[in-house]
């Protein structure tokens, strides 16, 4: 399953062990999404999921950013082996409800931004309720952040990705 975030939830997640979704809500290979798509694998079908979750971590950053200018846009997507998940096909193929935070031990990998992204994810933020509206200049700004993909890091290694932002 994939749990969007944004740098400032990642620090939560290294100082208290644990990954606390904003209203539950993450992304996962789920049968509507699966359904969804005529054709692809699993793997193709799980790409599609996480891409949903780096979709959500705009929001959270346009959020963020409201309050705090300053803030990191970088997109972040935790990846973790959770089974307690309710089904939410009423929202979206992809999203589903988590039981609770999410511990440190089932996440499986972190996927963030790297710095070459911060301005193309600045703009997407920002239009990403017009882009998901249709908004043809909207969703040009949207594809230009989707264009980087985020870089892999294995938990153990989320401290020290901390302490070179």
């Amino acid at each position: 399953m994939y749990v969007p975030a944004t740098v400032a939830m990642l620090r939560t997640l290294n100082s208290d062990g644990e990954l606390a979704a904003i209203s539950n809500t993450a992304f996962a290979l789920t049968p509507a999404l699966r359904e969804s798509y005529a054709t692809g694998g699993d793997e193709e079908l799980e790409y599609a999921a996480m891409l949903d979750a780096a979709k959500a971590s705009l929001r959270l950053l346009g959020t963020e950013a409201a309050a705090d200018p300053e803030v990191l846009m970088r997109r972040a997507v935790v990846s973790a082996d959770v089974d307690d998940v309710l089904l939410r096909s009423d929202l979206d193929y992809a999203v589903v409800k988590l039981a609770g935070p999410v511990p440190l031990a089932a996440i499986a990998a972190i996927h963030l931004d790297t710095a070459e992204a911060e301005t193309a994810v600045r703009a997407a933020a920002a239009v990403i309720d017009e882009a998901d509206l249709g908004d043809p200049d909207a969703e040009f700004v949207l594809g230009d952040a989707e264009d980087h993909e985020l870089a892999w890091y294995a938990p153990q290694e989320l401290p020290f990705v901390l302490e070179l932002l």
